[in-house]
């Protein structure tokens, strides 16, 4: 496997991590705060250090850039993305929302060949195949007799959408700089939930915003990596280590709240394990077989 390409992937694992981070810390958050004042201040914070680092030309940039259309495409799907998700949670439980949304690695792979022209070895797809596998074991769906419902379709709506905006990111990563990405993205995260507290604001303590602004900064470390692993591997290679943001909620929801884990928790970790790793080796014999 090519050094960067095995940059990309601990990138990625890094990315999901601090990813699980911040979604702990919006956990303690959310039930006293609007999920549309969370996203505000986080992306405000995001938005502010961008400007802080990359000064006044990552401004100009941002708004000149040859890449601007994509960005502003997923800014919008990733907003859409992430108010279908919490409208699909006041309705479903945890196993079947977290299941339903990681469809997407599955999704980012079928369009990963005819958007981004990639090659998709089935070594790759068995990988998306067997974490996805991991995923319905450890969150328990299996056997639980899922209906068709307006939330399912919810759920499913927002996979599509956190799946075409990562293949977009794939796109502008390649073209952009990660931190012109970072602040276009969030500028516009900023304005249109900004719009949207017009309606939703609630009263919000001091050390409330300081969590949701650590938040912002958690996730601002969460976007480089990830911005940065994309520009680094192919999103069909990186698709599969998106199921490790499941086995991290799950260590951190042990380690904050005492939530014991389930047995078949262990059993679906360990199968998402195996799809890093069918990864990892189907890159490798990959490369040494003759071309």
């Amino acid at each position: 496997m090519p050094k960067t390409a095995f940059a990309g992937i601990l990138s990625t694992v890094l990315a999901y991590f601090l990813f699980s981070v911040q979604d702990a810390s919006v956990k303690w958050l959310v039930t006293d705060i609007p999920v549309i004042e969370i996203l505000f201040v986080r992306s405000v914070t995001i938005a502010a250090i961008c400007a802080v680092i990359g000064r006044g030309p990552v401004i100009a940039q941002s708004l000149v850039s040859p890449m601007r259309g994509p960005m502003l495409l997923r800014s919008a799907l990733l907003f859409s993305a992430w108010l279908s998700y919490y409208n699909a949670a006041r309705t479903l439980g945890l196993a079947e929302l977290t299941t339903l949304y990681y469809a997407a690695p599955i999704l980012v792979t079928l369009l990963a060949a005819p958007i981004l022209k990639e090659e998709v070895p089935p070594t790759r797809w068995l990988a998306v195949v067997v974490g996805f596998a991991g995923v319905t074991v450890a969150t328990g769906l299996v056997g639980s007799g899922l209906r068709i419902s307006w939330a399912v379709w919810l759920a499913l709506q927002a996979a599509i959408f956190w799946a075409v905006a990562t293949v977009l990111l794939r796109k502008t990563s390649l073209a952009e700089r990660t931190i012109v990405q970072m602040t276009m993205s969030n500028t516009m995260l900023a304005t249109f939930t900004g719009i949207a507290l017009v309606f939703f604001w609630t009263p919000i303590s001091l050390s409330e915003l300081a969590l949701a602004a650590l938040t912002g900064v958690i996730a601002a470390l969460g976007q480089y990596a990830m911005f940065e692993g994309m520009r680094r591997a192919p999103v069909s290679l990186l698709a599969p280590f998106e199921y490790t943001s499941l086995v991290w909620a799950f260590v951190l929801g042990y380690a904050i709240w005492g939530d014991v884990p389930r047995d078949s928790v262990f059993l679906g970790a360990g199968l998402i394990f195996a799809a890093g790793v069918i990864v990892v080796l189907g890159e490798r014999l990959g490369r040494r077989a003759p071309r």
